[in-house]
């Protein structure tokens, strides 16, 4: 059991958010949960049965800077320092870099996966930094390692994920923050329903919670779920530029907003 610790957690009124939410709950965190729809997530905690005393909901878009920076002091206000703090809101739209329109929709990709992240994380680092304690988590994606035909927005984002990560954990290591780089594979969460193609080793939300709540807790640096998928992802990394085209010819696009 954690005793009376924090977690914060953006992105909370679905898929993996959710589901972290009821893992951390379990294991006896407080929880101070972040979406844009928070009419779903009290739905949610009422259908949990959660006790108020023990959760707070703050509304807020993580592409809106001013509002996901309030929330985090919002939520040191009124619930305490976080002990982690994960950063899980993210989109995955297909683009076609030849339509102008789609260059507005990498633009809101980048804005959600790689700002909002920096936004979440910012309001509690020098506060992490004075107690010398505390947990940064980054969701990435294990699409972050290799580009995908029209995913051109999302993987270069989560690469993006992935190297940020790792550069504020070398910033934040002397002081006792650690930061978490977290890759899930494929997930079966609203986001990966419409795809198109094959998704090896698809997990549930539950089961990818429970990994990501025990390699947290553990304190690791960057952990890809499931293992076999970082595997995967590290063969296709090891494939030369060649090799890698022709494996992924005839391979579909992911599907662009509105198709």
């Amino acid at each position: 059991m954690s005793g009376d610790r924090l977690v914060f957690i953006t992105g909370a009124s679905s898929g993996i958010g959710q589901a972290l939410a009821w893992r951390f709950h379990q294991a006896g965190y407080r929880l101070a949960l972040v979406a844009r729809r928070t009419d779903e997530v009290r739905k949610w905690a009422d259908a949990q049965r959660l006790d108020a005393s023990r959760f707070a909901v703050y509304a807020a878009d993580v592409r809106d800077i001013d509002a996901i920076t309030a929330a985090g002091r919002a939520c040191i206000a009124a619930q305490g320092l976080p002990d982690v703090v994960i950063a899980n809101a993210g989109i995955s739209v297909g683009i076609d870099t030849a339509v102008f329109d789609d260059l507005a929709v990498m633009r809101a990709t980048y804005e959600t996966n790689n700002l909002g992240m920096a936004a979440t994380f910012q309001p509690f680092i020098t506060a992490m930094r004075a107690r010398r304690s505390g947990a940064l988590v980054g969701i990435a994606s294990v699409a972050g390692i290799r580009g995908l035909p029209g995913h051109g927005a999302y993987c270069s984002s989560k690469a993006a994920v992935i190297a940020y990560c790792e550069s504020l954990r070398g910033e934040l290591r002397p002081d006792g923050v650690k930061v978490v780089t977290l890759g899930p594979g494929y997930i079966d969460t609203p986001l990966t329903r419409e795809n198109r193609y094959g998704m090896p080793f698809l997990m549930q939300p539950e089961v990818f919670a429970d990994r990501a709540f025990r390699a947290i807790e553990a304190g690791v640096t960057y952990r890809v779920i499931p293992w076999q998928m970082g595997v995967v992802a590290k063969l296709l990394r090891a494939l030369p530029n060649w090799l890698y085209d022709l494996a992924l010819a005839g391979r579909p696009r992911k599907k662009r907003q509105g198709e």
